[in-house]
């Protein structure tokens, strides 16, 4: 079969794909989420590492601190990779040549750039504001705990800060997400190319192992390039704007003052544990999402009996 003939599978098989494996990956990997933002946040050095962090929440507020922030994370990561996974089909498909039906590297970076900035703006910002709140605070009672739960939470930016609380550090997320998924769609699409020789729409559908590897390498780019964006990110979202004075202007005022603070690492603060979510995380989704879209590729696409 031809380029130019190559059936595409729908945005919404895609997003549909994202969904469920967001799904997954939210409830393996929340407790490395907890650690990373707890590392991101913790200036004074209370905590050693990445062990001591999970040891430290563990011992001193229950192992369910450790799945703080579950509801929105879960949330937000199945409303993200829906619309990740089919805002960039969408993009792709308007990147796509008119006469050959070939996407260009070009125009699959700039899908991904534009998956990412639409998803930090739509969905990942405000979510990660309510998750980053509940996770920073600690303590085992429930009642000395400012925010009761996302929903509260969330009101409560919402009266004391107004609602461009739910925004705070809009713009560090939006490089953050559009350079990673610039940088993993291209990866993913190269690697699947590379090593199991899969085109999109040519009916091969990757084993689960095979999607992982792929999902996992493609994963590993982004945290590293990223790193500042996201440290600046959360200590943007982690300062409320009421009633005090903030410490953060901006997202270039937060890198200027965290290097000239703390010095050039802690704008890579929270790497390690970073490296351990993203890129497993990826290879979770990728290995659910792939046997969707397999299946209807399958189904609808490649039916017909050889």
């Amino acid at each position: 079969m031809s380029e130019s003939k190559k059936s595409t599978i729908p945005p919404y098989v895609k997003a549909l794909s994202g969904s469920i494996g967001g799904i997954v990956e939210a409830s393996c990997l929340q407790p490395i989420d907890v650690i990373k933002t707890r590392l991101q946040l913790d200036t004074s050095g209370t905590y050693k590492g990445i062990i001591h962090c999970g040891a430290t929440v563990y011992r001193t507020e229950g192992v369910r601190a450790l799945w703080k922030g579950l509801t929105p994370f879960a949330t937000h990561l199945t409303l993200k990779y829906t619309l990740r996974m089919g805002s960039n089909a969408l993009f792709q498909s308007a990147f796509k040549d008119s006469q050959t039906g070939q996407l260009s590297n070009t125009g699959r970076l700039l899908s991904g750039f534009g998956a990412g900035v639409l998803e930090a703006l739509v969905i990942v910002t405000p979510f990660e504001v309510v998750k980053i709140r509940l996770q920073q605070q600690r303590g085992l009672s429930h009642e000395l705990l400012k925010y009761k739960g996302p929903i509260h939470c969330a009101r409560t930016i919402i009266r004391e800060e107004g609602i461009r609380g739910l925004w705070a550090g809009a713009a560090p997320t939006v490089m953050r997400n559009g350079t990673n998924q610039a940088a993993m769609f291209t990866a993913k699409n190269a690697f699947d190319g590379i090593l199991w020789k899969k085109q999109e729409g040519d009916g091969k559908v990757l084993q689960p192992w095979q999607s992982m590897i792929s999902g996992f390498l493609a994963g590993t780019a982004g945290p590293v390039c990223t790193g500042p964006f996201d440290v600046v990110k959360t200590r943007l979202m982690a300062q409320g704007r009421a009633g005090g004075k903030l410490k953060y202007k901006g997202m270039v005022h937060a890198i200027r003052t965290i290097f000239a603070e703390e010095g050039l690492l802690a704008l890579w603060k929270g790497l390690l544990p970073r490296l351990m979510r993203i890129p497993p995380g990826q290879a979770i989704m990728w290995a659910v999402a792939d046997q969707v879209t397999g299946f209807y590729e399958k189904r609808h696409i490649h039916n017909a009996p050889l």
